[in-house]
């Protein structure tokens, strides 16, 4: 758990819009577990960047000067009970927060910057 409290604040993530198709980035808190990212939506289903990985899965995001291409999905918190605790546990270890709909992040290949 003491590495969760070495990790960068902050994760970079560009999804793609499902109107638009333009490129959308944000900021956002993350944890990293067994090689996955996982962040969470404070506004569940209804924020834009949920909106986007539900319609087109295929994301990009950066930590720290790496670029990962990857894919997201949304944790279900029902089916996959153990890991949504898990995830909540270590949010909540390293931001003192943990509410919210939990994603997955997938790193598919990467690059140094």
């Amino acid at each position: 758990m003491d590495e969760t409290l070495n990790q960068p604040q902050f994760l970079y993530l560009t999804t793609v819009g499902w109107k638009t198709g333009k490129e959308h980035s944000i900021e956002i808190w993350f944890v990293e577990h067994n090689k996955k990212y996982y962040v969470i939506s404070e506004l569940g289903k209804s924020a834009h960047w949920i909106r986007n990985i539900s319609y087109n899965p295929r994301i990009t995001f950066s930590i720290d000067g790496t670029t990962f291409d990857g894919d997201a999905r949304i944790v279900n918190p029902i089916k996959e009970g153990q890991l949504a605790s898990e995830i909540s546990e270590l949010m909540d270890i390293k931001y003192k927060w943990n509410q919210g709909l939990i994603v997955e992040l997938r790193p598919l290949t990467f690059s140094e910057n």
